[in-house]
This record gives structure tokens, C-alpha cells and sequence, in this order.
């Protein structure tokens, strides 16, 4: 009976081994499975360098358990057993040696943590494209007129959208995260972006987007009865069509119903 336990956990580690790799193959990650943005992709390799240690550390400790249980079952029922009280190096070894491998991962971390998380270290031409408020049960979101700045506070030709964040691909923007009651928390899971909103703070949070598409953008954070239904989408497209949007969605904002005059539009283009 022994030795089938020795097979038996044994097999369990090839197995769970095995599922481990199908599943970051086909079905880890959301999406398609990559990372669609500069950074997501240095957090998913931090991922996988963790994973390669953890699986390291779990597959030799299921050798050294399977071959602990074998040697057991070979011991006759009249044969003296060897027996200890433990073994001072072995402890300090295996205090260190762990010890030594989560300073590292900490270390190792660091540079990508900096790059996401301290506004020193962002990309130096990062573009603030727009302002997202949330708020029970809903992201606003204020861009700033073509050709200017986002401002701190609201502007008479700023624009908005719901639930609609749209950005230029190919190059690092921000938005700046607000909440306007309870905290939210918004998670675009194809970037690899998460932040929480903290009511009172302004919080920048940059990424750069490498491919045009929608990504699904949801609420991390309980925040009341309809948490469920803060859904919304970040859509990346050129620059060129970014600021097309722009142009035409102030003129829906902005229509006010009467149609323009020829003199009207005449006039508007002397200004120009």
C-alpha cells in the first residue's frame, strides 16, 4: 500500500503539472491570452517567472515525498527503522534558501512597479487623454476639446462620454481616475490595468496600448447593489481616427437642433 501511495503522489504532480501548462496555453489569461500593452507584457512575464518557481519548488518537493513514501514501504516489518529528531542545517537551509528566492522576486519586481505605479517614472511623452469619474453605477468620462490639454477642472467645450473611453493606440497615455462617492476599482483585464478610484484622490494612470480593438473594462471593487452592471469598453484606434471622434463628437454634443446657415458656416470658416 506504500508504494502506491509513492505512484500515486507522484502522478498527482506530472498531472497537475501537465493541466498547468494547457491552462497558460489556451485558457490563463482573458482574451486571446496576451498582453495589449507595454507594460501588461512585463507583468506577464513576472507572472511566468513565478509560476517556473513555484512549479520548480512544487515538483521537487513531490520527488523528495514520493521517495520518502518508497523507501518506507520497501522497510520489512522486522527491520529497524532509522528515526531522528531533525536536522539543524536542513532548517536553516530551508529558511534561507525561500527566504533568498522572495528577496529576489521582490528585487526583480521592482522596476515594474516603479514604471507603473511613481508618476516620476512614467514615459515622458505621455498623453493625458481624458478625466474618468466613477460612480454608482458608472464611469463618465471628460476629454479635452482637439487641439488641448486636459484640465483639472471642467471646461465649456470639454466632451463626454459613459462608459466609452477611447484612446489613441501606439504611443503612452493617462487618464486621471476619480470617484465621486464609494471606492471603485477599474480593470481592464486584456491591458493588464487596475487601479482603484479613492474618493478625494486624482489618481494618473498610464498605459500604451499596442493593438487597435475594445477591451472590456469592469468595476474591481464592491461597491453597492448594482456593482454588476459598471461595464464599460476601452477603445484604442489611430490617431488619426481619435481625433476624428473628437471633432464629431462635439458637433453631436454641441448641435443644438437649428441647422447651420450658409452664412453661418461661412463665417466659421473666416475664423478658421
Amino acid at each position: 500500500m506504500g508504494r502506491f501511495w509513492a505512484i500515486f503522489f507522484s502522478l498527482a504532480a506530472v498531472v497537475t503539472v501537465g493541466f498547468t501548462a494547457i491552462g497558460a496555453e489556451y485558457w490563463w489569461f482573458p482574451g486571446d491570452g496576451h498582453a495589449h500593452t507595454t507594460l501588461g507584457k512585463k507583468i506577464d512575464d513576472l507572472f511566468y517567472l513565478i509560476l517556473i518557481i513555484v512549479a520548480v519548488t512544487y515538483i521537487g518537493t513531490h520527488i523528495v515525498l514520493g521517495y520518502v513514501l518508497w523507501r518506507g514501504a520497501e522497510i520489512r516489518k522486522d527491520e529497524k527503522v532509522w528515526f531522528s529528531h531533525g536536522s539543524h542545517a536542513l532548517e536553516v537551509i530551508w529558511t534561507i534558501v525561500p527566504s533568498g528566492i522572495l528577496l529576489f522576486i521582490a528585487l526583480y519586481q521592482m522596476d515594474v512597479w516603479r514604471n507603473y505605479r511613481v508618476k516620476a517614472y512614467f514615459p515622458k511623452k505621455t498623453a493625458a487623454v481624458a478625466e474618468v469619474t466613477a460612480r454608482q453605477f458608472e464611469w463618465r468620462i471628460r476629454y479635452p476639446a482637439r487641439g488641448k490639454t486636459l484640465q483639472p477642472r471642467p471646461q465649456p467645450d470639454d466632451i463626454y462620454t459613459v462608459n466609452d473611453i477611447r484612446v489613441p493606440a501606439g504611443q503612452p497615455v493617462s487618464i486621471s481616475l476619480r470617484s465621486d462617492d464609494v471606492q471603485h476599482a477599474i480593470f481592464v483585464p486584456e491591458l493588464r490595468v487596475k487601479q482603484d478610484a479613492v474618493p478625494g484622490l486624482v489618481i494618473p494612470v498610464w498605459f500604451e496600448v499596442t493593438e487597435t480593438g475594445t477591451y472590456d473594462m469592469v468595476c474591481a471593487e464592491l461597491c453597492g447593489w448594482g456593482h454588476y452592471k459598471m461595464k464599460a469598453r476601452v477603445i484604442a484606434t489611430s490617431e488619426e481616427d481619435f481625433e476624428a471622434w473628437k471633432i464629431n463628437a462635439a458637433k453631436e454634443q454641441f448641435y443644438d437642433g437649428v441647422p447651420a446657415t450658409p452664412d453661418a458656416v461661412a463665417a466659421k470658416a473666416d475664423e478658421k
